[in-house]
């Protein structure tokens, strides 16, 4: 406060004032920072840029993953400190009561072959997908996405005015493009009108697709997926007014491509680092 007010006031009448001596006062405005103070101002400025990137989204702990992937020691208490001094914070998850929804009835010969096992130790081995709805000015805009469990991408998405079979068919059949091997993989969703149809089923059995899906009522059965739609609503949906669907759809492809699959492409080459670096057999001299 001295600092800011002294071309107003005699620094001897602010210090007698606020009951600070002068000598500290001009002691305090000569010290050189120390190097804990130099690197938090590195930190924070990261930490700002991390921030905007982000469109205000992050945290302070997935503001902490990212730095951590970046090589950062910092701790979490650290970050979350830095972020409150400097007015910093994420987006807040809204807490809105569920509705329950008339369940469908079970699908003869298709049973849940995750049972809530949401751990994959390979890519390609299990796939979830569902069904959103993103509200605009226009109308309503249905998303499909279909996420792998071992790299949490998402590897196909398809965006249409209708939730219907075709919409969905399109989302599996991008991640089809994109698959690298032939063998079976599972792909688990709720028991949607949409995944039921005959189109849907035959086109799983084309491509070597394993279809499962949750008991009745039971929505955790698909939580994967239900929890990427939640972060994708509180830190991109719920803070933005789409005008047009088309403004939706761009925002939405940004959000998937732009934001999250990169993310989850670093943490994927991080995690594989770590595990070379595991394996690497350590070398002996005799």
């Amino acid at each position: 406060m001295i600092e800011r007010c002294r071309d107003e006031f005699p620094i001897r009448l602010m210090c007698r004032c606020l009951q600070v001596s002068p000598s500290g006062y001009y002691g305090w405005s000569g010290r050189q920072p120390s190097a804990r103070q130099l690197d938090n101002n590195r930190l924070l400025a990261r930490i700002r840029a991390l921030h905007e990137d982000s469109r205000g989204i992050l945290g302070a702990p997935r503001m902490h993953e990212d730095l951590a992937e970046e090589g950062e020691t910092a701790s979490l208490n650290r970050v979350a400190r830095l972020m409150a001094r400097d007015g910093l914070q994420g987006w807040p998850r809204k807490k809105r009561r569920g509705q329950r929804a008339k369940p469908n009835l079970p699908l003869p010969g298709v049973r849940n072959l995750l049972e809530r096992d949401f751990t994959a130790l390979e890519p390609e081995t299990k796939w979830v997908t569902d069904i959103t709805e993103i509200a605009a000015d226009e109308g309503k805009l249905y998303l499909c996405v279909v996420l792998d469990l071992f790299s949490k991408l998402v590897i196909g998405w398809s965006m249409h005015h209708r939730q219907d079979r075709q919409m969905v068919i399109r989302a599996v059949e991008m991640a089809i493009w994109q698959r690298r091997g032939g063998w079976s993989v599972i792909l688990h969703s709720d028991r949607g009108g949409q995944f039921r149809s005959d189109d849907y089923q035959r086109y799983l059995a084309q491509n070597t697709l394993l279809c499962s899906m949750s008991a009745v009522g039971h929505c955790g059965d698909n939580a994967a997926c239900e929890g990427f739609f939640g972060t994708l609503k509180r830190e991109r949906v719920n803070k933005t007014r789409y005008a047009t669907l088309d403004i939706a759809k761009a925002d939405l492809f940004h959000y998937i491509e732009r934001f999250h699959n990169p993310r989850m492409r670093r943490r994927v080459a991080k995690q594989d680092q770590k595990f070379s670096a595991l394996s690497k057999p350590s070398v002996t001299t005799g």
